[in-house]
């Protein structure tokens, strides 16, 4: 699939010396987190986004030119162990996560916008402790998951009232379920 990168964004990635990042931006209920790859403070599209450095870590990430979802995970290591009890009761499932990828040129300044390599929704969340610290691993789906997920509906009135609280239209169809119906003369 072709990609319109920026002019100073391809250039850098053909460039000598190349300094890639990654952002991330999730949206939690409790408020917006949004971690890249680097130290310090990194601004884009009018966010700050907070330095994770070493601490920050990112699955690989697939594309496919099917129609099908994937899925990537975010870890964040060497959490103290009071972040933790916030990420346990955090409500996460289904929230937002967006995932940049962008380079700096010589004075670390962005070459253009960073590229969306990865927009989904949270789904699972694991931690694992080690004394004093933690590791939170984040999984995420991309929105397509919806695609691979059953929509079971029936043709009964408790279904149709879902929609339509006051259709009657399919209240007497457990009735027609055992009817013998007599077409023609006899």
């Amino acid at each position: 699939m072709t990609r319109s990168l920026g002019t100073n964004f391809d250039n850098s990635l053909t460039a000598a010396s190349l300094r890639p990042f990654f952002a991330v931006h999730f949206a939690f209920d409790g408020g917006d987190l949004r971690l890249w790859t680097g130290l310090d403070t990194l601004t884009f599209g009018g966010e700050d986004y907070d330095g994770g450095g070493n601490m920050l870590s990112i699955s690989d990430i697939d594309e496919t030119s099917e129609i099908r979802a994937t899925n990537v995970s975010v870890g964040l290591s060497g959490l103290p162990s009071s972040i933790v009890a916030a990420a346990l009761t955090e409500n996460y499932q289904g929230r937002p996560m967006t995932l940049y990828f962008g380079t700096l040129d010589a004075n670390g300044a962005i070459n253009n916008d960073p590229y969306v390599v990865f927009k989904g929704q949270m789904d699972q969340m694991s931690i694992q402790e080690s004394g004093e610290t933690a590791t939170v691993v984040i999984d995420c789906e991309s929105r397509l998951v919806d695609l691979e997920m059953a929509r079971v509906r029936r043709y009964t009135s408790e279904d149709q009232k879902i929609d339509y609280p006051n259709d009657k239209g399919l209240e007497f169809i457990t009735d027609l379920q055992d009817k013998q119906v007599v077409w023609g003369k006899k």
